[in-house]
């Protein structure tokens, strides 16, 4: 699988990876006994992937190209601020989850020419 580093730590030897199908992010942590693969946050990588209780693990990471995508982690970051409301006490919570509801900033102009076909009779 490919992937783009968003954060690494060469004295932890660790890495998070955003994968090319935009599922799961893959970490990674090289071996205490081997040395990392050098990966800077917006390195394009190639690993092989692997799933351990629900999460993604990256091995074996090769280098691609240093650099590629640098604004990468700043604009996931950016995109991450969303506005959510709290839960109403009217919700209902389904085993340990907890729905929580997104306040729109912004109302799409897509449905604001839309008739119903009783206003046209």
């Amino acid at each position: 699988m490919f992937g783009v580093v968003l954060w690494s730590d060469e004295e932890e030897h660790k890495a998070v990876i955003w994968c090319e199908d935009h599922g799961d992010l893959a970490f990674y942590r090289s071996p205490i006994d081997a040395q990392m693969v050098p990966m800077d946050a917006g390195d394009w990588v190639e690993f092989d992937l692997s799933m351990d209780r629900n999460m993604r693990l990256a091995h074996n990471p090769r280098l691609i190209a240093e650099g590629v995508f640098p604004e990468l982690p700043e604009s996931i970051g950016a995109v991450g601020t969303v506005q959510v409301s709290p839960a109403t006490p009217t919700q209902k919570h389904r085993g340990s989850a907890e729905i929580i509801p997104f306040a729109a900033s912004h109302t799409s102009g897509r449905n604001k020419h839309r008739t119903s076909t009783a206003s046209r009779a």
